[in-house]
């Protein structure tokens, strides 16, 4: 799945326009947690935390790939050997050998902005959907519990601002929803049932927000990648309405998803409290 409709310009200039991130500047360059490194563009699963190393070079290092799924080229100048994706030829950096750091005397020089980190050692690959439903906070919460998710970020999207703020879009004049990214395993849980889960957590009858949080913001979508995501969510509304649920959710064409200041991402997991407006009621 090319997610590149929905990344933002920064991302946009590393992974296809070669561009590279500032040293030390990297959300991953010090970070040493186990898990996997995904693919920013597709969600391939490139490196495993096991094979990363401190390099001190100011990006984050690893000295071996996943089998198959990063490809070298010769940059155009021939002084460098670029690495990419090998599913989507993303740009993620640079492979440098015979310096010494680790047995293996490889170093692939990777921008984090490339790179998305999920908690899970097993992961080949990985799809995304994006939703929003009422405060994020909230929607957070309920999708990190579901079996088969291995990443969630809120953000906004949707608008027309660029890099909006929590206070921008508040003021209802951006255009913006708050919405939820979701990276998830496929073999674990499809889209399908992670769209159901999302109809269950919130009230997609509610017209003018969710619980006592009014407006635009506030309102229930699910953007779509793909055509089958969009016919599948198309599917699930009329079901619903089969069923004699009245459903004002909103089904979009992904745009720009700008994730949001770092005291909003697990809000809740952060400060030991729950939803005040979520809550789970089944459906299907």
């Amino acid at each position: 799945m090319l997610k590149t409709k929905s990344l933002p310009p920064d991302i946009v200039a590393i992974v296809r326009d070669k561009s590279t991130e500032y040293p030390f500047t990297g959300e991953y360059t010090d970070f040493g947690q186990p898990g996997t490194y995904l693919c920013r563009q597709c969600g391939l699963a490139l490196f495993r935390s096991k094979t990363k190393f401190h390099s001190g070079c100011g990006w984050p290092s690893f000295d071996e790939e996943i089998e198959n799924a990063v490809i070298q080229k010769t940059d155009a100048d021939g002084r460098r050997t670029e690495i990419l994706c090998a599913r989507c030829d993303a740009h993620l950096g640079h492979v440098f050998q015979g310096e010494g750091f680790t047995v293996k005397n490889t170093r692939h020089c990777v921008n984090s902005l490339s790179l998305d980190y999920v908690p899970d050692l097993q992961v080949l690959d990985t799809e995304e959907a994006i939703f929003a439903a009422g405060c994020f906070w909230g929607v957070e919460f309920y999708l990190k519990k579901c079996p088969g998710v291995l990443k969630t970020e809120v953000g906004y999207t949707g608008g027309s601002k660029l890099e909006p703020t929590y206070e921008e879009i508040c003021s209802g004049n951006t255009g913006h929803y708050e919405a939820i990214r979701v990276l998830y395993d496929p073999k674990i849980i499809t889209f399908t049932e992670l769209t159901k889960y999302f109809f269950e957590i919130h009230d997609p009858s509610q017209e003018d927000g969710q619980g006592p949080d009014i407006g635009h913001q506030y309102l229930s979508v699910i953007f779509y990648y793909t055509d089958e995501q969009k016919k599948c969510a198309e599917q699930l509304i009329v079901s619903l309405e089969q069923n004699g649920f009245a459903v004002a959710t909103k089904v979009l064409p992904v745009s720009v998803f700008w994730r949001a200041e770092t005291y909003h991402q697990d809000y809740y997991q952060k400060n030991g409290k729950k939803p005040y407006c979520h809550y789970y009621v089944k459906r299907f």
